[in-house]
């Protein structure tokens, strides 16, 4: 359905989960992947499940909350594959801890990391997408930026309600470069950090109660979605903040 050939895509996060199915999902309908994580272990696998598939993909070492190397790790790309077309920015931390316990440097790392990490990829790629003629570019922020919150999860919840301000402000301003910025809100979706979710029944029996759809989000749900959001099908799309979350009540 979706066709990506020709296209050079940027994914932060790549190393696993939703952003490796992601990473791979593009790959598989014809784009040239550039992965970036902030660590070589998981990114490797990414790499070579990739390139196994006959598909052209390469590896961008990166802390995304560091302007100068995501500036560097941009010229890179280009050099490597002599553009961008498509931004993923999917690399996220989530720290566990209450307002009143929660360290500083998590706090900080947060916002660095979800949202200012996105800011600067946003801000370089942006300017390319300019000389290019357009592009487009997802955001992954949550359904916890929204305005119901999440428990014990400030930093988290602050990064994502700000990438959702940050999607809809830089979808106002890339218009005029035809550049298209839209974000996707995920609930609960089914990876190795929520696999703890299915161990305890009482509390997967009351998120449940809550999803007129009656099951957990899938990563796939999510691929497709941001596949979309890329495609021409969605070429009057911008400035969207769409919630995938199974129709969940709101509190």
């Amino acid at each position: 359905m979706f066709d990506f050939k020709d296209h050079v895509v940027l994914v932060t996060g790549a190393g696993r989960g939703i952003g490796r199915a992601i990473a791979e999902a593009f790959a598989q309908r014809g784009a040239a992947v550039a992965a970036n994580d902030i660590s070589p272990v998981n990114l490797d696998e990414t790499v070579k499940r990739i390139t196994q598939s006959g598909a052209a993909c390469r590896d961008y070492v990166c802390d995304i909350a560091k302007k100068m190397p995501v500036q560097a790790m941009l010229e890179q790309i280009c050099d490597d594959f002599g553009k961008i077309d498509i931004l993923i920015n999917n690399a996220g931390v989530e720290p566990h801890a209450s307002i009143l316990e929660m360290d500083e440097w998590d706090w900080r790392r947060t916002l660095d990391v979800n949202l200012s990490g996105a800011f600067f990829t946003m801000q370089s790629v942006g300017r390319l997408m300019r000389e290019q003629g357009g592009g487009a570019i997802v955001n992954i922020a949550s359904i916890a930026g929204r305005a119901h919150g999440l428990k014990n999860r400030a930093a988290y919840v602050a990064s994502k309600m700000g990438l959702i301000g940050l999607t809809r402000e830089a979808a106002r301003e890339f218009a005029a470069y035809n550049i298209r910025v839209n974000a996707i809100c995920p609930g609960v979706i089914e990876t190795e950090m929520t696999a703890a979710l299915r161990q305890d029944e009482a509390m997967l029996a009351k998120w449940l109660e809550d999803i007129p759809l009656g099951r957990l989000g899938s990563v796939q749900d999510v691929v497709g979605l941001v596949l979309f959001l890329c495609s021409d099908y969605a070429a009057y799309l911008t400035g969207q903040a769409i919630n995938m979350d199974g129709g969940k009540v709101m509190s």
